[in-house]
């Protein structure tokens, strides 16, 4: 394993995996990326000129661009971090979710098939196991749990994780799926709840929160996640698939009331907003499976980690604001579109 293919590197958990192995190992690192609206190239300015990375723009649905990429690259390693991924947008309009998600992945295992490449890892999500009893603490998500989705985004992750699991019984692809709860960290576009939180509160704006704030959520940091993805990558088996969690639980409404709290804000910011439909009430994962077998562990809780978010946010305000004004995305054209393929 020399030349790994990354897709949907240049998004927000992706981008940080590409760093993560750019600073804790020696492979060469190919970011695939459509640059979709969460897509966003500086995210990566500081590793841009590393030795060992290189960005290509390309869809993941297109075959030809895909085999190209692998033969000129010689590739021999793909992880698939590339997704339509949020629920709301997936209400709105399923489409892109099924084309990207489900299609999108088909066309990567074919590659990776009709290539032959060394290893194939689909980065999937905790959403395609359902919901889970409020009251009943002890029950959480392990990799024997059935898949149950509760909306078109999850059942496009699901339905991308049995076509793995049919290539790797039907054609012996070597497949490893990982499955990671809720992640936060530097980099996460600005619709997902702390992000969004962070920048409205610092604006004094409303903060929206779903029904009565009580869905809860299993937190991982996302530089945990990357750590657990690349120890799977290293030394999971075969065939298996591998729950990443952060053993940290915690309703919606008492994130949104931290982040106040931390930013000096008051709670009169918040205003409850009608639930969105088919809104999964409890997510938690048992990580025992990678821990026992695998040693990985997470190394932030949630207190940690959500200190280190909010400064980085503050630290990095013109990044967001960019974001949400769209300004990101001149961003390729200027410093890219005359350097890739």
């Amino acid at each position: 394993m020399q030349n790994i293919l990354v897709t949907g590197g240049a998004g927000f958990i992706g981008s940080n995996f590409v760093r993560y192995m750019l600073e804790n190992y020696n492979y060469k690192i190919f970011n695939f990326d459509k640059l979709t609206y969460a897509g966003n190239l500086e995210n990566l300015t500081d590793i841009e000129n590393h030795s060992n990375y290189k960005f290509i723009k390309g869809d993941i649905c297109d075959k030809d661009v895909v085999e190209s990429t692998i033969k000129d690259n010689n590739i021999d390693t793909i992880i698939n971090f590339a997704a339509e991924s949020h629920v709301d947008r997936s209400i709105l309009g399923s489409r892109e979710f099924v084309v990207t998600n489900v299609l999108g992945t088909q066309v990567l295992l074919d590659a990776a098939k009709n290539l032959q490449l060394e290893k194939y890892l689909q980065v999937s999500t905790d959403e395609v196991y359902g919901s889970l009893p409020e009251d009943k603490k002890e029950i959480k998500f392990t990799e024997q749990t059935p898949l149950t989705t509760n909306s078109p985004y999850s059942a496009s992750k699901a339905s991308a994780d049995l076509l793995c699991n049919a290539y790797y019984h039907t054609h012996k692809l070597p497949i490893l799926i990982t499955r990671c709860s809720n992640n936060y960290g530097p980099y996460q576009f600005p619709e997902k709840l702390i992000p969004l939180m962070i920048a409205k509160a610092l604006d004094g704006e409303k903060l929206p929160v779903y029904g009565d704030g009580k869905n809860v959520r299993d937190w991982l940091y996302v530089e945990d996640h990357c750590s657990g993805i690349a120890t799977v990558l290293e030394k999971g088996k075969i065939g298996e698939v591998y729950n990443i969690g952060g053993n940290n639980e915690w309703y919606n409404i008492d994130i949104v009331k931290l982040i106040l709290e931390k930013l000096g804000k008051g709670e009169e910011q918040i205003s409850y907003v009608k639930d969105r439909p088919g809104h999964d009430r409890r997510y938690a994962i048992d990580s025992s499976k990678i821990m026992s077998e695998l040693g990985w562990s997470p190394k932030y809780q949630f207190p940690e980690g959500i200190e280190k978010t909010i400064k980085w946010y503050i630290d990095n305000e013109p990044w967001w604001r960019k974001v949400m004004s769209g300004e990101y995305l001149k961003y390729f054209d200027k410093n890219y579109s005359s350097k890739v393929k």
